[in-house]
């Protein structure tokens, strides 16, 4: 028995966060593009994206420039917070400062020497825990803390305007008159933190750390931690050393929402089971595969109301081999498909529950086929360089991973397979397909894809046809026997008669070619004329935007069609 146990929502379970399947649909077109998840994810993280229930996730880029922003905002509110803190000080002020810098340099000097100073501490704390930054537990944290206000100090005065600085110089100049020890603790302090930093030690810098007690110089301090680590993440796991809650106090819950989101990218993939981390690199699972391939499907499909269920009734079912779920009455000539179940139900409702079982051949019910054409399809993809060049790289790419979707989904007998060609052709396996990038060669060798999308339906039964998408007219072909392909560019002769008689070979196998060109120009044009005119194939010249659309709605139709077909064969 499954087993659920419930507790009460404390606002960390985000209800309508993002997660892996809105992860992986943001960053599909990147994917598409470069075939690197790694880089994809970390154009996403860089750019950011819409998430489920409209929830937008800001990308690094802009998260970045707001922190630079917000530590704007805060040098000018601890400038002014130093100034009145300083301009405010009493003898007795700096009387207490002097002596909390005095034991605090000599718990130093002793925990340097090898001795537990941890007793010290907890006393030191007890009578100065105001004017320290923070709340330390050690020792060695407030010394941390005070260093990292000794780099904001120092970041402060040099955003200064001089007339700033000067102002500044002169309340410190003040402070310090006639108090040389305050001075010396100062320096003696600032000196060992400048050795924890690399900094040199500066009066100035430790003057604003202790000056304005309650100050923002740890908030300067900690923005300018979060804006290093956000301009140098490489990945999205880099992320996880922010600290979120920080950032919340810093930023506010919508940027502090998308820093969590966007560090747990990758860790959502992989808990959807749709990536895993393969030889160094995040790649993806079959199953992120195939829900890659669903989401590009859901994509066309929105727009293609008219065949959104793929199949329709048909008014004659015949007997093919696919089966229904409905049954019929017996007729002579039908395939003896016996539906155990209704038959014996007949039979007991004419005859009465006894036993055995006495049928006649009016109890018979048999199941129902469909009428169902197989088709093998081959899609023959340009990868050659002018496909990105002229952006139709990703819709080529998304449009037949929505059609290997379609096809593995609603009609799994058939049977479809990738041939990429640029300079010369070979077939990419579908799991391979979301990688596969542009061929950085010049070349488009339509023959010698013909020649192997032929070769690959040779071995297929039932109705045979290739998808072709292409922006560019042949310019490489495959000579017989020659140890590789033969590129000329503007197309030869020679090329196009290559390239003409493979188009002649596979119509002679019965072989349909169906040509979708892009940005058609007047000499690709002219070639996919020919090529249709030869093939008695179609011939569609579209845009990116329209690819898809074009191209599902031509082998819906084509389904379509094949059934009406097996249908009147069989009336």
């Amino acid at each position: 028995m499954t087993r659920a146990t419930y507790s009460r929502w404390d606002g960390a379970q985000e209800a309508d966060g993002p997660n892996g399947d809105s992860v992986l649909g943001a960053l599909a077109d990147e994917l598409f593009e470069h075939g690197d998840l790694d880089q994809a994810l970390r154009r996403l993280m860089q750019r950011g994206f819409s998430g489920p229930a409209g929830s937008d996730i800001s990308g690094l880029r802009e998260l970045l420039e707001r922190v630079r922003r917000r530590r704007a905002e805060v040098a000018r509110e601890a400038f002014q917070q130093a100034q009145q803190a300083l301009a405010s000080m009493t003898p007795e002020d700096l009387a207490r400062m002097r002596q909390m810098l005095s034991e605090l340099n000599s718990l130093v000097a002793r925990h340097e020497a090898g001795e537990d100073v941890e007793g010290g501490f907890e006393d030191f704390m007890s009578r100065y825990g105001d004017m320290v930054p923070g709340n330390p537990a050690t020792l060695q944290e407030l010394l941390e803390t005070m260093a990292r206000q000794l780099a904001a100090g120092r970041e402060l005065v040099e955003q200064m305007t001089p007339e700033q600085r000067a102002k500044l110089a002169e309340l410190m100049e003040a402070m310090l008159e006639g108090n040389p020890a305050l001075a010396g603790e100062l320096g003696q302090l600032a000196a060992h933190l400048g050795a924890m930093t690399g900094l040199m030690g500066e009066l100035g810098g430790m003057a604003l750390g202790f000056a304005p007690a309650g100050s923002v110089l740890g908030d300067l301090a900690d923005l300018a931690q979060l804006e290093a680590l956000l301009a140098g993440a490489p990945s999205p796991g880099a992320l996880a050393e922010v600290d979120v809650s920080r950032a919340r106090e810093l930023l506010g819950e919508r940027d502090a929402r998308s820093l969590e989101a966007l560090g747990r990218l990758a860790k959502q993939l992989r808990e959807r089971g749709l990536a895993e981390q393969k030889e160094g690199r995040l790649r993806l699972t079959p199953k992120g595969v195939r829900r890659l391939g669903d989401q590009a499907l859901g994509d066309l499909y929105s727009r293609l109301a008219p065949y959104r269920h793929g199949q329709h009734p048909v008014p004659h079912p015949g007997n093919g081999h696919e089966r229904s779920g409905e049954t019929k009455a017996y007729e002579w000539g039908d395939p003896f498909n016996l539906h155990i179940e209704r038959t014996l139900r007949n039979a007991l409702s004419r005859s009465g529950p006894r036993t055995p079982v006495a049928l006649s051949p009016s109890d018979f019910e048999v199941e129902r086929t469909e009428a169902l054409s197989r088709a093998a399809t081959v899609i023959m993809l340009d990868l050659s360089l002018s496909m990105p060049m002229r952006d139709n790289f990703v819709a080529a790419k998304k449009m037949a991973m929505a059609l290997q979707a379609l096809i593995s989904g609603r009609f799994p007998s058939d049977y479809l397979a990738v041939v990429g060609f640029a300079r010369y052709a070979r077939e990419i396996p579908f799991g391979e397909l979301p990688e596969v990038s542009w061929d950085y060669d010049w070349g488009t060798n339509i023959q010698h894809g013909l020649a192997l999308a032929r070769r690959l339906l040779a071995r297929q039964r039932g109705t045979k046809q290739v998808i072709m998408v292409t922006d560019g007219e042949p310019t490489a072909y495959w000579p017989e026997g020659a140890p590789g392909p033969v590129f000329a560019y503007p197309p030869t002769q020679e090329t196009v008669d290559a390239t003409l008689l493979e188009v002649a070979r596979c119509t002679r196998e019965q072989i349909r070619i169906n040509t979708f060109a892009l940005d058609a120009t007047g000499h690709l044009r002219r070639f996919v004329e020919q090529l249709a005119k030869l093939n008695k194939g179609k011939a569609f010249f579209t845009a990116p935007s329209t690819l898809g659309d074009y191209v599902l709605a031509d082998f819906l139709e084509g389904k379509r069609e094949a059934r009406r077909r097996g249908n009147r064969r069989l009336a």
